[in-house]
Parts: structure tokens; C-alpha cells; sequence
């Protein structure tokens, strides 16, 4: 007796997002510039189409390696986002580790600006206006154990002229938002376009580097910039103008020029773009400053992702 075994494709409904997504972007075509991480002897594994498509649902569900082997495992319409078959063997969670080093921080940039030249391609993007901000990414929760550390060693109190001494990570450092939102760890940059919110360029910082010194990192090469408080000083302004953006930052209550009513008016365009910090994860999942990029530009690609499912984009390879 013999059974025939169903197309995975044939069991996912026609309906469903992951479908939607493949018929947008072409991974095949995406993935093109990491062909030369692979090599046409030996034996055979998974193909990079395959694991770069594992890793951007990675960050679409918000799943760590073990939770994304089970995902693979068990998810008809996660085989075939991914190019798997029913009876496929699908990775364990070792080799994602293994692929996001062999990926690094250089190359994913590169996959990343390459989906954006494609958005400009078909007119989803523009430089007329950006909206920029910061969000804090968060390396660990509490470090009383490094306080007391630093105290055993005749130290005062921990700070970011002494944490690298005593932190599992050492690029990380304490950071504020306002006057009581103290965190460790990182700053997420990021610059979006507000045609269609997609995001155009993410930098990450430690998280004790200011808002305005970072935006060099994303600034726009045209158009109005729309940021809040933190973008209105000196040394962003002049980003901005080396640019050739004009400032759309909220000015402070002390600031002669303050014009509440078009602030008000700047505050309430502002305001949809907020929410794309509330789609990302605020805590660092790696140590170092780049590996929490890698973590920045995945987030951002994913989000990206579904931005394009949200507005039905038409296909970006074809």
C-alpha cells in the first residue's frame, strides 16, 4: 500500500499572510548577494533562501532559536514560507546561531538597503517626509550584582565611566529618557518614511549616545524631518542642514521660536509613526554593539514585512 503525500503548499489557505508575503517579495532574488556564503561541493544543507526566510520569521513571530526550531517544526504555513517540505528535515536551533555569524552585521545592511531600493523602485518610499525618534533597547533588567562589585572595589557607585568593568556586555551602558527612565543597554535610531511607514534606515547605539549626535546615522538626504524635542538642539539641526532637510523637530517652551499651534500640528503627524516602536521587542537578545544591530536591522526588515502584507504591495522582484 502507498500513500500520497500533499503538497505543503496545497494545505496552506489561499488567504493566508505568509502566502501573500511570498507573492511580494521573491527571497530567491532577495538573497542573491549571500550566494557566495555557500559552496557547490560537499554535502549538501539548507539553502540560504531557506534560512534567511527562518530567521525573517524569527522576528516576524518574535521567537527565540528554540522556539523557532519547534516553529519549523509544526507549522505547516512556517515550512513553506521557508521552501520546506512535509517530510523535510527542518533546522535545529544550533544553526541559526551559525547563520546570523555567517550573515553578520555588513551583509544583512546590504539586504536591508536592497529591499529599500526596491520600495523606492515601485514608489513605496520618499524622502519628502521622514519621521524620526529613538527607543531604548534593554541589555539587562537590573544589575545589583555589578553594583556590588563596583563597591567591593572601593567604587563610589556604577556608572558608564566604570560599568564595562563589571557587565557581560561591554559596549552597553546606562541610558535616560527624561528624568526617571533609566535603562541598560542600547538605542534603537530609525528614520521612516510617512507615505507608507516603512522604515528607511535603523542605527543602534549605546544607550548613553544623545538622540540629536546619532541622527548623522539616519538622517535623510532630502525632505522635512519630523522628530520631537530631542532633534530641536544645535548639533541636530545642523545634521540636518549638512543634509539638505528642513527641520520639522517640536521646539522646547523655552525656546523663543516656539509656535505651539504648529507644534500641536507636528505632534499629531507624528503620532502614527510612534506606535512602530510598540511592533519591536525592547530587549537586546545578544551582547555587543553588533549583534544588537543585527537584532535592529531583522527587527526592522520584519516590520517592513508586514507593512508590505498590511497595504497589499505589489511585487517587488517582479
Amino acid at each position: 500500500m502507498s500513500f500520497l503525500i500533499p503538497s505543503v503548499e496545497g494545505l496552506v489557505p489561499k488567504d493566508h499572510s505568509y502566502r501573500k508575503f511570498l507573492t511580494i517579495v521573491n527571497f530567491e532574488e532577495l538573497c542573491r548577494p549571500l550566494r557566495s556564503l555557500y559552496k557547490d561541493f560537499g554535502r549538501p544543507g539548507y539553502s540560504i533562501e531557506s534560512g534567511f526566510a527562518a530567521l525573517t520569521l524569527q522576528y516576524m513571530e518574535n521567537l527565540s532559536d528554540r522556539e523557532l526550531e519547534r516553529f519549523l517544526t509544526e507549522n505547516i504555513a512556517a515550512k513553506y514560507f521557508c521552501g520546506f517540505t512535509l517530510t523535510e528535515k527542518t533546522p535545529d536551533h544550533s544553526y541559526f546561531s551559525e547563520l546570523r555569524k555567517k550573515i553578520g552585521t555588513a551583509r544583512l545592511a546590504q539586504l536591508f538597503n536592497r529591499l529599500g531600493e526596491k520600495l523606492k523602485e515601485k514608489g513605496l518610499v520618499s524622502s519628502i517626509f521622514t519621521f524620526v525618534d529613538a527607543s531604548q533597547m534593554i541589555s539587562k533588567m537590573a544589575l545589583w550584582d555589578e553594583r556590588d562589585k563596583a563597591i567591593a572595589q572601593g567604587l563610589e557607585k556604577l556608572n558608564n565611566k566604570v560599568v564595562d568593568q563589571f557587565a557581560a556586555d561591554k559596549q552597553a551602558r546606562f541610558g535616560c529618557k527624561g528624568k526617571k527612565n533609566f535603562w541598560f543597554g542600547y538605542k534603537r535610531h530609525i528614520a521612516a518614511c510617512m507615505k507608507h511607514g516603512f522604515i528607511t534606515k535603523v542605527a543602534v547605539t549605546p544607550a548613553n549616545v544623545d538622540d540629536a549626535k546619532a541622527l548623522k546615522h539616519v538622517c535623510p538626504k532630502q525632505g522635512m524631518v519630523l522628530a520631537d524635542k530631542a532633534y530641536c538642539m544645535a548639533e541636530a539641526q545642523r545634521i540636518m542642514k549638512i543634509n539638505g532637510c528642513h527641520s520639522g523637530a517640536i521646539l522646547k517652551e523655552n525656546m523663543k521660536e516656539k509656535n505651539r499651534e504648529k507644534d500641536a500640528f507636528l505632534t499629531r503627524l507624528r503620532m502614527p509613526y510612534e506606535n512602530i516602536f510598540s511592533k519591536m521587542d525592547k530587549r537586546v537578545r545578544y551582547r555587543g554593539q553588533a549583534k544588537a544591530q543585527f537584532q535592529g536591522f531583522m527587527q526592522a526588515f520584519a516590520f517592513n514585512c508586514k507593512r508590505l502584507i498590511a497595504i497589499n504591495a505589489p511585487p517587488l522582484f517582479a
